[in-house]
Protein backbone atom coordinates (compact mmCIF):
# COMPACT_ATOMS: atom_id res chain seq x y z
CA UNK A 1 0.00 0.00 0.00
CA UNK A 2 2.74 2.47 0.90
CA UNK A 3 4.57 1.60 -2.31
CA UNK A 4 1.49 2.48 -4.35
CA UNK A 5 1.17 5.82 -2.59
CA UNK A 6 4.83 6.64 -3.26
CA UNK A 7 4.47 5.73 -6.93
CA UNK A 8 1.32 7.83 -7.25
CA UNK A 9 3.01 10.79 -5.56
CA UNK A 10 6.02 10.44 -7.88
CA UNK A 11 3.75 10.40 -10.94
CA UNK A 12 1.82 13.46 -9.78
CA UNK A 13 5.03 15.31 -8.96
CA UNK A 14 6.55 14.45 -12.33
CA UNK A 15 3.43 15.62 -14.13
CA UNK A 16 3.38 18.88 -12.22
CA UNK A 17 7.09 19.47 -12.84
CA UNK A 18 6.81 18.97 -16.59
CA UNK A 19 3.52 20.85 -16.90
CA UNK A 20 4.54 23.90 -14.91
CA UNK A 21 7.96 23.96 -16.56
CA UNK A 22 6.38 23.93 -20.01
CA UNK A 23 3.85 26.61 -19.11
CA UNK A 24 6.53 28.84 -17.62
CA UNK A 25 8.81 28.40 -20.62
CA UNK A 26 5.98 29.15 -23.02
CA UNK A 27 5.01 32.33 -21.21
CA UNK A 28 8.63 33.42 -20.91
CA UNK A 29 9.36 32.80 -24.57
CA UNK A 30 6.28 34.74 -25.57
CA UNK A 31 7.21 37.72 -23.41
CA UNK A 32 10.81 37.79 -24.67
CA UNK A 33 9.70 37.54 -28.29
CA UNK A 34 7.12 40.29 -27.84
CA UNK A 35 9.73 42.60 -26.33
CA UNK A 36 12.15 41.70 -29.13
CA UNK A 37 9.63 42.74 -31.77
CA UNK A 38 8.82 45.89 -29.81
CA UNK A 39 12.50 46.81 -29.49
CA UNK A 40 13.11 46.04 -33.14
CA UNK A 41 10.34 48.38 -34.26
CA UNK A 42 11.62 51.16 -32.02
CA UNK A 43 15.30 50.85 -32.98
CA UNK A 44 15.88 48.84 -36.15
CA UNK A 45 19.56 49.82 -36.24
CA UNK A 46 20.21 47.89 -32.98
CA UNK A 47 18.97 44.63 -34.48
CA UNK A 48 22.19 42.67 -33.87
CA UNK A 49 22.46 43.53 -30.18
CA UNK A 50 18.78 42.97 -29.48
CA UNK A 51 18.78 39.68 -31.38
CA UNK A 52 21.83 38.38 -29.49
CA UNK A 53 20.28 39.26 -26.14
CA UNK A 54 17.01 37.65 -27.20
CA UNK A 55 18.72 34.39 -28.14
CA UNK A 56 20.56 34.29 -24.81
CA UNK A 57 17.33 34.96 -22.92
CA UNK A 58 15.36 32.32 -24.79
CA UNK A 59 18.14 29.80 -24.20
CA UNK A 60 18.09 30.45 -20.47
CA UNK A 61 14.31 30.20 -20.37
CA UNK A 62 14.34 26.90 -22.25
CA UNK A 63 16.99 25.54 -19.90
CA UNK A 64 14.49 25.84 -17.06
CA UNK A 65 12.07 23.60 -18.97
CA UNK A 66 14.87 21.08 -19.53
CA UNK A 67 15.73 21.16 -15.83
CA UNK A 68 12.06 20.50 -15.00
CA UNK A 69 12.14 17.50 -17.34
CA UNK A 70 15.27 16.16 -15.64
CA UNK A 71 13.65 16.58 -12.21
CA UNK A 72 10.59 14.67 -13.37
CA UNK A 73 12.74 11.86 -14.79
CA UNK A 74 14.56 11.63 -11.47
CA UNK A 75 11.22 11.43 -9.69
CA UNK A 76 10.11 8.62 -11.97
CA UNK A 77 13.21 6.48 -12.42
CA UNK A 78 15.79 7.33 -9.73
CA UNK A 79 13.56 7.94 -6.74
CA UNK A 80 15.32 6.56 -3.65
CA UNK A 81 12.02 6.27 -1.77
CA UNK A 82 10.61 3.77 -4.28
CA UNK A 83 12.43 0.48 -3.93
Amino acid sequence: MEHAIMVAAALIGAGLAIGLGAIGAGIGDGLVTAKFIEGLTRQPEAKGTIFTNTLISVGLIESMAIIATVVSLILLYANPLIK
